[in-house]
Formats: C-alpha cells, structure tokens, sequence
C-alpha cells in the first residue's frame, strides 16, 4: 500500500535538504544572478542611451545639414525662376512698348484729324512713302498696293461695282498713311517682331502691314470666304466689342494695361509660331473704337529664355499658359514632361497644343499651376521605364495679360516653370550623409567594446562581495528553520550594522511576537467566535421585522386600490344615463393611483369630473378620494352652479391638504350636460369634440380655472364655456398620461394620434373609442414601463 508524505513532512524534507554553496537554492547563486543582471541591465541601458545620443546626433547633424542644403537649394531654385520671370516680363514690356509707341503715334493723329489729313497727303503724295498703284483684283475681290513701306489691303465690301475705293475707304487710306512714317522704324529697332500691322475700324477695316508682303493673296489661300465677311467678325470675333464696353464700363477690363494679345499660333506666311499684340485706338471723343495697332512677335525669343535654363545636369525649362498648354520648352524638355504634341485648328489659325494634363505621365498630368504670385516648389515621382525618380518641379506665376481667347477678353497669366532631377540637386547632401553615417558606426564599435570591458570588471566585484553578504543571510536561515520546527526561543546574532543585521533584529521581534499570540491563540478565537453570534442574532431579528413590515404595507396598499376601485362608477350606472352613452377607463402605475375621473347624474342633468394629482402613489390615491366624497356631497345638495361648485371643492380640499401636511394638489375640470348642452370649467387637459359632421374641436381649460389645494380661494380664476352638444356627437377626457406615454425611445403618444384615432372611430359607441385609444398607447409603449396614471372618459350623444 502506497504512503502519501504529507505536507508538513515535505517541506521539513526540503528544510534539512543541504545548500550547496553554489547550488540552485543558494542565496548567493541567485544574489549573483539578481545583481548580475541588474548591472547588466544598468550597464546596457546606458551604454544603449549613449549609442542612441550619438545616433541621435548623427541624425540631427544630417538633419540639420539636409535643411540647410534643402533651403540653400530653393533659395538657388526660387532665385533662378525669379531672375527668369523678370526676364520675361521684361522682354513682354518691351514688346507692349513697341507696340504702344505704334498706337501712340497713331492716336495722336486721331485726336489732331486736320493734321492727320494733311501727313496722310503728303506720305501718299510721295513716291517712296506712298501707297502707289492701289490695283483692283477682280478674281479675289480686293483692291491691294504694289511694294512699298507697307502693303494695304482694301477688302470687297469696301469697293464699288467697278473695283474703286469708296470715299470712306480711300479717306481712311490716306489718314492711316502716316503709318508708313512710323512703323518700319520700329521693326527695324528694338525687340525681335515678325510684322506690325494696322486695322481700321469696323464700317472700313482696311489693313496696313509692314514688312510688304503678298497679303491680300495669302489671305484668299488660307481664309477661304474672309472677304465676304467685316474683317473684325471673321478674324478677331469678340475683340471689338469687348473694347467698346472697356470704354461704356472701365471695370470691365481685366488687365488694367489696354493691349490684348493672342494666344499662341503658327503665323499663316511665315510658318513661325506667333502671339499677336493689339492696341485699341480710339475715336476722337473716346466714344468708339477706331482701330488698333498691333504687332506680330515669335515665340523663339521666349523659347531662347526658356532654353537658356541650365539647372544641373538635366534640368530644364519651359512655358505654359495658364491653361497648361506648354508654349514653349525644348525637345528635350518637352520629352521629358511627356507631352503629346496635337495640331489645334480654327477660324484659319493653326496652333499647338500640348497639355500638361495630357502627359503620358501621371505625376505631370495632376500638376496644378499656381494661382498666385508666390512660387511653388514640388516634388514629383516620374517613371520613364527605368523605374520611378523623383523630380523637383519649380512654378512661377508671370504678370497677367489681357488676352483674346477667339471669342471675348479675358484676364491670363502665363507660368514660367523648371524641372530637375532630385538626384542631381541634392548629390552633394548624399555624400555628407554618408560621411555622417560612416562616423556614427565607428562610434557606436568602439562605444560597444567598452560596454563589454565594464561588464567583465563588474561581474568580478560583484563576485567578490557576494561571499561577505551571505554568512549572516546563512544564519538567519538557520534561525528561521528553527522557529519553524516551533522553537520560540531561537535568536539571531548578527555583527554586522548593515542592511543584513537590521533583518536578524527584526527576526528576533517577530519570534518573540509569535511566541506571545501562540500562547493567547484560543482565547482570542473564543472571543471573537462570541462577539460573531450576537451580531448573527441581531440581524436575524432584523430580517424578521423587515419581513412583517413588508406585509403590513402590502396589506395597506391592497385595501388602498381596493378602496379606489370601489368608488368608481359601476357599468351599471353609466348604462342608466338615457340621453349621454358614457364609458371610462382608469389604469394607476403603481399599486394606488393619483388619477380621478366621476359620473354624476340626477335625472336629465348629467356632471363628469376628471382630475389629476400631483404624483401616484398611496398619498394622491388618498387626495382622489377627498375629491371624490366632496364631489357626491355636493351633488347631493343640489349644488347646479360650476363655479360655486369647484369653489367649495377647493375649500373642502385645501383645509385637508393643510391638516395632512401635504404638498399635493391637482388639476380638476367638471363637463355638466343639460338639454343638449355642456358647460365646462376647472383646469385640466384639453377638452376634444368631435361632431357628428367630422369637426374636430379642441378646447384649452387654462382659462377656466385653476389648480385645486394651491390656494384657500380659487373663485376668481373660475370660468364656465358653454358648448352645444347634439346628437352623435363624441366628447372626450383625459389625463396627461395617455397623452406623455413614452416609447422606448422617448417620444411622447401625444394629443394630436388621440386625437386622429378618436376621429377615426367617431362613429362607433364610446367604449370601442376607448378600447381603440387604449390599443393604440399599449403598442405605442411597448416593453417601457409606465410612468403615470391613465384615464379616459368618453361621452357620446345618444
């Protein structure tokens, strides 16, 4: 058979068992172990500190290099595309100059016409300056000069039958002659222009041109139908009109400067790819408009701006409207930003379209231009087929223009912007961060060959002192075997003063402590068992008490609700009522409810109350039945007058409410029907008739009395409403409970669903009115318990 050890034995096993010096158990292996690992840990926490400052140094150092290289490289980038905006507005002002000293010249003669006359005979008059041999072309329609300064184009409709000028035309040949004067000497000085060019106005819209060119028949190859047409609705629609309203509204202009230029397109004779620049000129009186002066300019200057940018390696720059059509960049640019070249066609003039949002690339094709002065820099991810590479984009807004987009006039601003490679901007905060990196390493070996050093020295101390703390940890443990073995008189000698001794103290405290209780042990238990049964005794009682106050209570409250339904009205005495079918329905929330309703009738006079006390519960059950015994009193004595009626109800209660000391009052209204009639007073819910035709009547009492209890004398706030009350007619009671039931989520039954669902069954007897009501609240409240009392009382006439 099997001997189970028990515990006592075990662990006196375990006591006698030896500890080696070194062994599992030994204080000493485990104070090497603890210590060990707490130094360790120390040891590796600072040195795994000081390795994160240097790396953390090494990452603010490249931190701070990068920001520096980072800001030293948009201040360079931000420079750069400034210096080249100025450029370019600069070479626009030159341009708008050029063409301004053209219109100046032009407008001062408008505005001197007897001079303008006389320079204008003169320049025709002589053979070098003049327009000689303006010749008929009866295949094209138009009239044209030979060579000369400038080539002036006279169109079908401002000929005769025969092919002469007519007078308004030939007048405004020689007004504009002075043309001639002015504008080869600006072509031949200034900015780069490929022609300048004057247009009359729109009832004679000749054309002056300089350098002399076969324009008349370029025209008819390229523009088929133009010289059917007035020249300024079929070449520039919209540009005419939108000066005349500069001149009737000022602020309708939307670039302060008058010049109006073109957007890009490739010139029809010289293939080059052109914006055009107008000046307006105005009448004498500023009341019209009387031509323009204009010039026509090549992009190859802005291109050479663009194509100027050196960025990098790689970097490059390019032009676009604020459309995103790229104007200008070079073909490698253009390659790089993906751009998809489309020839763009209309009215005649051929342009290029190349869209940024029609790049083959992503990163491009979402790039938003800058609506602002203020310079944007981005960084895009471009994938080429080499996979991705990042790439620093550069965007500056140029000054606005006026231009004409082919149909009005409109506010533009070009966008002067760069791309390069991120790679080759920031190669040179590579290589320091790599030098930093480098570094950081080298510190952080040499930081780890010195934690392994101070590991090595500290476990050796630790070792060393290890053997003078465990002699006294030795004897303590012996000491403590011997207490447990139940020898209270064992002590402790420690020599030592430190942490060691305190513990050998403070054992010899504790024996001699157990020493004491171990021989008062019993008595204690015998006293505290005693003090337990009394305080059992005690509750037992208590529980006995609560027990029969509870049933006593119980009792009280059932004989209460017993009371309560006794005083209502029986079935049979509404059913006696001939003239008026009545049915009523009480339902209190607690066990005794605050809620009143009676039916008191004595021959043909028929008087029903309903009322609502403050609360629920055995005090407002008691208050219902005050109401109730001092209503039948008085109606007993014959009292017919409402008001002196609810006066001396008032009075009756009020003295009882104050005998009580009770804080309770209610809401009181009586209906009292009489040959056809109901006359209402007292304060309480809304009143709802319904008549026999569908009418819905809702009467408010607040007028007709006030709250019964409050006050020893209420006969000054009580009034009567008389109503008529014919056949079929439905009037309704209730308190506020059936009207603030809640649902679950909190929303109240209310008045107006009483009130449809009461119309609804209007035609059927009261007590399906009722039941209908009822059916309607209970679905409305579902499983949420019930607040307050519900009553309803409903009269209809036989």
């Amino acid at each position: 058979m099997t001997q189970t050890q028990s515990p006592a034995t075990a662990d006196k096993a375990d006591q006698e068992e030896e500890i080696g010096r070194f062994s599992r158990h030994s204080f000493r292996a485990k104070f090497l172990l603890v210590v060990g690992a707490a130094v360790l840990f120390d040891i590796m926490l600072a040195g795994g500190v000081a390795i994160w400052n240097v790396q953390r140094l090494s990452r603010d150092a490249t931190a701070t290099v990068s920001q520096g290289l980072t800001e030293a490289t948009q201040e360079y980038l931000n420079t750069y595309i400034d210096t080249t905006a100025l450029r370019t507005n600069l070479l626009l002002d030159q341009t708008y100059s050029e063409v301004e000293t053209l219109g100046s010249s032009l407008q001062a003669l408008i505005d001197h016409p007897e001079t303008e006359i006389r320079i204008g005979e003169a320049v025709e008059s002589d053979p070098e300056l003049g327009d000689q041999d303006i010749t008929f072309d009866p295949q094209g329609g138009w009239a044209q000069n030979l060579a000369g300064p400038s080539v002036v184009s006279i169109w079908g409709y401002l000929l005769d039958d025969d092919g002469n000028l007519l007078p308004s035309a030939r007048e405004e040949v020689i007004d504009s002659a002075a043309f001639n004067l002015v504008a080869p000497a600006l072509m031949s000085s200034g900015s780069q222009k490929l022609q300048m060019y004057y247009v009359g106005p729109k009832d004679t819209p000749i054309m002056r041109t300089t350098p002399y060119t076969t324009q008349a028949q370029t025209f008819d190859r390229l523009y088929p139908g133009h010289n059917e047409e007035n020249f300024w609705d079929f070449f520039f629609p919209g540009v005419y009109e939108g000066w005349q309203n500069w001149i009737s509204d000022p602020s309708s202009r939307p670039v302060e400067r008058n010049i109006v230029a073109t957007e890009p397109y490739i010139d029809a004779i010289t293939g080059a790819l052109i914006v055009s620049f107008f000046e307006p000129l105005w009448t004498q009186d500023r009341s019209d408009v009387a031509g323009m002066a204009a010039v026509d300019v090549t992009l190859d200057q802005f291109g050479e701006l663009v194509e100027n940018v050196q960025i990098a390696d790689t970097g490059f720059g390019f032009l676009t409207s604020s459309a995103g059509n790229v104007i200008a960049v070079s073909e490698t640019g253009a390659e790089k930003l993906g751009l998809i070249s489309v020839d763009a066609t209309g009215q005649g003039v051929t342009g290029i379209n190349r869209f940024l949002n029609q790049s083959r690339y992503p990163a491009i094709s979402n790039l938003l231009l800058p609506e602002d002065a203020n310079t944007v820099i981005k960084t895009l991810e471009i994938d080429e087929g080499n996979g991705p590479e990042n790439f620093i984009v550069v965007l500056k807004r140029l000054d606005p223009v006026n231009l004409w987009n082919g149909s009005t006039i409109i506010s533009e601003s070009l966008t002067l912007g760069f791309l390069v490679s991120e790679q080759e901007m920031y190669e040179t905060l590579g290589e320091v961060q790599e030098e930093i990196s480098e570094a950081t390493r080298s510190i952080v070996q040499w930081q780890i060959a010195a934690l392994l050093i101070s590991l090595v020295i500290v476990f050796i101390a630790v070792f060393a002192i290890s053997g003078r703390i465990t002699a006294g940890l030795s004897a303590l443990a012996s000491a403590a075997r011997a207490l447990q073995n139940k020898d209270y008189s064992v002590r402790v000698k420690i020599p030592s003063k430190d942490e060691v001794g305190a513990v050998g103290t403070a054992f010899n405290r504790m024996a001699e402590e157990i020493s004491y209780h171990t021989e008062n042990l019993e008595k204690l238990v015998e006293e505290r068992t005693g003090k337990l049964e009394t305080a059992n005794k005690e509750i037992v009682a208590l529980n006995k008490r609560l027990q029969n106050e509870n049933l006593r209570l119980g009792a009280e409250l059932d004989v209460a609700k017993r009371i309560q339904e006794m005083v209502l009205p029986r079935r049979s005495e509404l059913e006696g009522i001939a003239q008026i079918e009545i049915a009523a329905y009480m339902e209190p929330a607690d066990e005794v409810g605050g809620d009143y309703y009676d039916v008191l009738h004595d021959g043909g006079r028929v008087k029903v109350g309903i009322g609502d006390v403050t609360g629920h519960g055995l005090e407002s059950g008691v208050l219902m039945l005050m109401v109730q015994s001092v209503a039948r009193a008085l109606q007993e004595k014959g009292d017919n007058d409402p008001i002196a009626f609810l006066e001396v109800l008032n009075r009756a209660l009020y003295k009882n409410i104050a005998r009580t000391n009770s804080d309770k009052h209610m809401t009181l209204a009586f209906v009292d029907y009489e040959d056809g009639k109901v006359t209402l007073s007292g304060q309480h819910e809304e009143v709802l008739i319904i008549r026999a035709n569908g009418d819905v009547e809702r009467i408010d009492t607040v007028e007709l009395g006030f709250p019964v209890g409050l006050e020893a004398d209420i006969a000054p706030f009580v009034q009567t409403e008389v109503l008529n009350f014919g056949p079929d007619d439905v009037l309704l009671l209730h308190t506020d409970g059936v009207t603030e039931a809640e649902n679950p989520d909190g929303v109240l039954y209310g008045f107006d669903r009483m009130c449809a669902c009461a119309k609804a069954n209007a035609g059927k007897p009261a007590k399906v009115i009722i039941e209908a009501i009822l059916s309607e609240v209970k679905a409305h409240i579902d499983t949420q318990k019930m607040f307050d009392d519900i009553t309803l009382v409903v009269m209809k006439h036989r």
